[in-house]
């Protein structure tokens, strides 16, 4: 049986190929317990604020955390507080997070030179999605002029990235009205220009079906839906029914536009993720571009990963599978 001590020694180490992060960006995972032999547990940092996820039940691991605690207070250079945020947690505040070490939480991070609002303590996660870093990259490179369409928007970090990319105009939408005051933050605190932003508070259905009945075109929309969720309108089913839910948001993108997919179901294969959109790819209106992967902080380093994900990712590095297809129109072609 695995100590403790040694448990301790696994995280440090992990922790040690992670420094170079900092250059890039203030947010980053320090630790991936799931493939680096600690399921359960994993750790990353936000500016000045180290958060821990347990996903094993409550009080089983509380000394190793409280350990890494300690040791990331004195030992991580710049760490003045420490959130823990208990997955299984009886309540919501375990659940959003209680703080173990210092009494402030870090309110917003940089990454590539752009500024995230945060609410480390808003829900069960903690606001911007680390794995999807590298496609606000490409946001950042790629959306020049475009007028971008970001569905199930979380807190709008995908979009913003685009407003910094110069986009003309960003339109941002999500069932939850929480999330959606987060984007609107890290809109302003980036001094973008309000008048190329839309806020939409409304079911992802909804919303779309109205935009295509109005005839509405983007040079690029985003889908980043939940693994599973159903409203009064529809059902997200990223297992069983991503072409459908493709389908909805194919007519609002424009003649060789940009239509970005990500499907998060952990137990989804890469491959059968990718045969799926062969198989849409077949319609001369349709073709994927490329695959952008997961930053290695986030999927590990081959020195560090001692386990693997229930579902072979590949050709995608990562369980988060991130798609770019583009979109030919039937109208502009001749």
């Amino acid at each position: 049986m695995i100590t403790n001590d040694e448990k301790f020694q696994s995280v440090k180490f992990a922790i040690e190929q992670r420094k170079f992060f900092a250059d890039l960006t203030t947010a980053f995972r320090l630790f991936n317990g799931f493939y680096e032999g600690y399921p359960g547990l994993v750790i990353d940092r936000y500016g000045e604020t180290l958060v821990i996820f347990d996903h094993g039940k409550p009080g089983e691991a509380n000394d190793i955390i409280q350990q890494i605690g300690r040791w990331a207070m004195e030992a991580l250079d710049g760490i003045t507080s420490v959130l823990l945020k208990q997955r299984q947690g009886s309540d919501a505040e375990m659940v959003n997070g209680i703080l173990i070490e210092g009494s402030d939480v870090t309110q917003s991070i940089r990454e590539f030179d752009v500024s995230y609002a945060l609410d480390l303590q808003l829900n069960q996660d903690a606001s911007i999605y680390l794995d999807t870093r590298n496609l606000r990259r490409w946001l950042l490179d790629h959306s020049e002029g475009l007028q971008v369409l970001n569905t199930f928007a979380y807190t709008g970090s995908l979009g913003v990235a685009a407003g910094m990319g110069n986009a003309s105009m960003v339109i941002q939408t999500d069932l939850n009205e929480n999330f959606l005051e987060i984007a609107q933050k890290s809109w302003d605190i980036n001094h973008l220009d309000p008048g190329r932003n839309k806020i939409i508070t409304g079911d992802y259905f909804k919303v779309t079906g109205k935009m295509r009945h109005e005839e509405r075109l983007f040079g690029c929309v985003i889908m980043d839906p939940p693994y599973f969720s159903t409203t009064e309108a529809g059902r997200v089913d990223l297992q069983r029914d991503v072409s459908r839910l493709i389908n909805k948001v194919r007519p609002l993108v424009a003649h060789q536009g940009w239509l970005i997919l990500i499907n998060n179901a952990l137990f989804l294969s890469g491959e059968a993720f990718m045969m799926e959109l062969k198989s849409l790819c077949k319609s001369p209106y349709l073709s994927f571009e490329r695959i952008i992967p997961v930053p290695p902080d986030v999927t590990g380093y081959p020195n560090t990963i001692l386990d693997a994900p229930p579902a072979n990712p590949a050709p995608f590095n990562h369980p988060t599978k991130i798609a770019i297809l583009r979109v030919f129109r039937k109208d502009e072609q001749k």
